[in-house]
């Protein structure tokens, strides 16, 4: 759920659900009954509810000025590429800002995403339009202010839809009858020719005698067999798919303003290019040494387009590095403490289970993490809200997270509290545990010797 609503902040949930249900361990076993820690963790995420949004310490008030969006999206790149968040979080920003509607929402699918083994990180880039890692299929590589047409099937000579049989008596009969199939070959093309196309995307085999004819009319030939990048691809270019080979109509005839076959490293990509303030789609081109390595980059990269889509919404930001934590949990001990009959202890428990997270971050780094919790609780009662855990501090590991440029979008904090204390609470809701048993009596025996005694 916290996926398919923010798209990041998934660790949290699991680990935040994970520490309420350690803590409710506890409390039945002092005797509380598991209805009433349900009751106290539901009044100790309302308040939470409620508090979250007076932590704001950022916004982001324009989500097309290149330096916010970049600040704001360092934070969710910097989790999983420590090191590398500054250029990885620009790079997002420019590929989303420049697909970014006026009117409509941002679409997360619109940034897509392209590996190339080789060279380093830094070499990674934002294209406008969309990238294939293939080549294209005939001689004709390269195509300006091109006229595409996209087909969904094979792009090849049509097969009748009953089976026919044709009794050839000569080798004349049999030269007129291939002579007519390459004519009806020729003149789908030259149609096409004709209709001003320079680039056909087929969703299939691009058969050789179609090929010889795209390339004596010089059309650029590219085969694309996910149907998914073929509707992407036809979205880039204002196509329609095509489901049969005819001639399209021109409203059906996309437009791309540069369609060429480049080599990146050793791969080959086919390039479809729009210039400025057409692109519908922008592909961010990843490289690096390893398939893994480029696997976690791309990670990162999702969760920075989820964090832009979030930010869309809400441009409000909370201090990163635990601090937003450790302050509502001190705020919710605070609120435990007035609160009358056994769901205080609940709500205290509640307050606990949210340290876990600067417990967790100093783990990571091989610091003491009771000590680190110690002094970032007495920042926080001294009135430093946004003090969190800092991992290249020198003594104390203690800083000022905004400072820091560390921020948290608070849509998904707030989308992760809710969630994680709910999966909490159903749990502790659940009286039995029915478990359904597989009807009838015992195995009917398999084939083979029924006896050890038979052969």
């Amino acid at each position: 759920m916290q996926e398919q609503e923010i798209g990041d902040g998934t660790n949290w949930v699991i680990i935040f659900t994970g520490a309420l249900l350690e803590a409710a361990e506890d409390l039945i076993r002092m005797g509380l009954k598991p209805t009433d820690v349900a009751e106290g963790y539901q009044l100790a995420i309302n308040k939470a509810l409620e508090v979250l949004p007076s932590l704001k310490c950022w916004e982001v008030t324009d989500p097309r000025d290149l330096t916010q969006v970049t600040k704001a999206l360092r934070t969710s790149v910097m989790s999983k590429q420590y090191g590398n968040e500054d250029f990885l979080a620009k790079l997002v920003a420019q590929a989303c800002i420049s697909i970014l509607p006026e009117k409509t929402t941002f679409n997360v699918d619109n940034v897509r995403i392209c590996k190339i083994v080789g060279s380093g990180i830094h070499k990674s880039e934002v294209v406008q339009g969309m990238v294939f890692k293939r080549t294209v299929e005939g001689t004709i590589t390269s195509q300006e202010k091109a006229k595409v047409v996209v087909y969904s099937c094979p792009f090849d000579i049509t097969t009748t839809e009953t089976k026919g049989t044709v009794l050839i008596r000569n080798a004349g009969e049999l030269a007129s009858f291939s002579r007519g199939e390459e004519s009806r070959m020729e003149d789908d093309v030259k149609s096409l020719s004709d209709a001003g196309v320079t680039v056909v995307v087929a969703g299939g085999k691009i058969g050789d005698l179609a090929l010889h004819y795209l390339n004596k009319y010089k059309i650029m030939a590219v085969r694309v067999t996910s149907k998914w990048d073929l509707r992407r691809l036809c979205k880039t270019v204002g196509a329609t798919i095509l489901p049969k080979v005819v001639c399209p109509t021109p409203d059906e005839i996309g437009l791309c303003d540069r369609v060429f076959l480049d080599e990146v490293g050793d791969t080959p990509v086919t390039i479809f290019r729009q210039e400025g303030a057409e692109s519908r789609i922008a592909t961010v081109v990843i490289r690096g040494s390893t398939e893994n390595y480029m696997d976690d980059i791309e990670r990162a990269v999702d969760d920075a387009v989820n964090t832009f889509k979030g930010l869309c919404r809400d441009g409000s930001f909370v201090a990163g590095a635990g601090s937003t934590e450790v302050e509502l949990s001190r705020l919710i001990e605070q609120y435990g403490s007035q609160c009358p009959g056994l769901e205080q202890y609940a709500i205290k428990k509640f307050a606990e289970a949210l340290r876990v997270f600067p417990k967790i971050l100093a783990d990571n780094c091989g610091a003491p993490d009771q000590e680190i919790l110690s002094n970032l609780l007495a920042a926080h009662t001294e009135g430093k809200t946004n003090h969190g855990f800092d991992c290249e501090g020198e003594s104390t590991f203690v800083a000022d997270a905004c400072e820091k440029g560390v921020y948290d979008l608070q849509l998904t904090k707030y989308w992760a509290l809710k969630y994680s204390a709910s999966a909490a609470i159903q749990i502790l809701r659940v009286d039995q545990i029915i478990m359904a048993k597989r009807a009838g009596g015992p195995k009917a025996r398999g084939m083979g010797p029924q006896d050890p005694d038979d052969d």
